[in-house]
């Protein structure tokens, strides 16, 4: 029953880690380097993350520095960064990229939010899935007897209750920091 328990646990705390890095793709008008993980470079015919190519920095809240090792590459992340689904469109000064990040509208900050929303009830369909399997493994192992499959299940649902009130919670702070102005 301890290894049903450490897998429920380890499967769960990879919907909350699922979670956090879907929050730090959303763009809240602050610089954040993570919208870059998913941007891909055409270098040398290889499709290579821009993160591989450059060293990003954030001199200041709302705005990006890409600093490319091979200045050669500089029009093609520039190229990668303008076609992507980012919305910003980057300044090219001849050594470094800078990506201005605007403030959101009001509008927009509302969508974002949404947005959250939807990836924090993915990470609870998927904590609930976990559960499922969990007590689908607790009903089908024949050594257990019915009032240790009964324990076993109130178990995972703890388990089950503590992750969704910690997505809950990283939810509403995403929320509140979406929203702020």
């Amino acid at each position: 029953m301890s290894e049903i328990s450490a897998f429920t646990n380890d499967r769960m705390e990879k919907c909350i880690t699922s979670l956090k890095g879907n929050f730090a793709k959303v763009r809240t008008g602050r610089a954040n380097p993570h919208v870059l993980d998913s941007i891909m470079v055409d270098y040398y015919g290889q499709a290579t993350p821009v993160t591989q190519l450059a060293g990003v920095k954030v001199p200041e809240a709302t705005m990006l520095v890409i600093e490319p090792w091979d200045k050669s590459s500089l029009n093609a992340i520039e190229k990668a960064i303008a076609s992507s689904d980012l919305g910003i469109t980057p300044g090219n000064d001849g050594s470094v990229i800078r990506l201005p990040f605007p403030s959101p509208t009001e509008e927009r900050r509302r969508e974002l939010a949404k947005e959250c929303r939807a990836y924090g009830e993915d990470a609870r369909v998927s904590v609930r899935n976990v559960r499922r399997e969990a007590n689908t493994k607790l009903e089908h192992d024949e050594e257990l007897t019915d009032d240790e499959v009964t324990r076993g299940k109130n178990e995972v649902q703890k388990v089950t209750d503590a992750f969704i009130t910690k997505i809950d919670e990283l939810v509403k702070a995403k929320e509140a920091e979406v929203m702020e102005i």
